[in-house]
């Protein structure tokens, strides 16, 4: 399998005095499921910065493939003045998005809303379709079905299962059951 993910003898702290990351190393293949699990301010969301290169490590080094992102809170991943349809066109063809919306339960009248129209949990939801058709080899997960009830959440973590083949996913989660239940390697921070 192809390494879709490596990040190196990676440091980076706020300030020079307290490193989140001390030479922390992690690298990912395509099919593969790592969790990241830790306490608030572990440290989680910002290895997401740091592989989405929004932050800089101090030393070490981070090689990604092409990445998509799922943000714990969706209300904050679109733009709250134009249609979830529009959002999505704008980063991704969606010649494929009638067999995504029946896997993770979405209508898709629900596309032509604003945000603040839909759930958090419906919003959720665009939000995992809009990164699954930008079709990417690294799926960044940071608590995608906390705002999904439970039924909705094993159905969405099946689908991203299913679609292993495709891509490799690196999931932040408080739930550790979650965590020991869909990924090859949980890893505590």
């Amino acid at each position: 399998m192809t390494t879709i993910l490596e990040v190196d003898n990676v440091s980076f702290g706020y300030t020079k005095e307290t490193l989140l990351f001390k030479d922390f190393s992690i690298s990912l293949k395509k099919g593969e499921v790592k969790a990241i699990v830790g306490a608030s301010g572990a440290g989680k969301s910002t290895l997401f910065e740091l592989i989405l290169k929004n932050l800089k490590p101090s030393s070490g080094a981070i090689t990604a493939a092409k990445c998509s992102q799922v943000f714990q809170d969706p209300y904050s991943s679109f733009h709250p003045s134009y249609t979830l349809l529009n959002q999505i066109k704008d980063v991704a063809p969606i010649d494929e998005i009638q067999a995504l919306l029946e896997l993770i339960n979405l209508d898709y009248d629900l596309l032509l809303k604003l945000p603040h129209e839909l759930s958090g949990g419906q919003l959720q939801r665009a939000s995992i379709l809009r990164a699954m058709l930008m079709k990417p080899d690294l799926l960044l997960l940071d608590e995608p079905t906390s705002a999904l009830d439970n039924v909705i959440q094993l159905e969405v973590m099946h689908m991203l299962m299913k679609n292993l083949d495709n891509v490799g996913i690196l999931l932040i989660t408080h739930d550790m059951q979650l965590a020991s239940w869909c990924a090859d390697e949980v890893i505590v921070i």
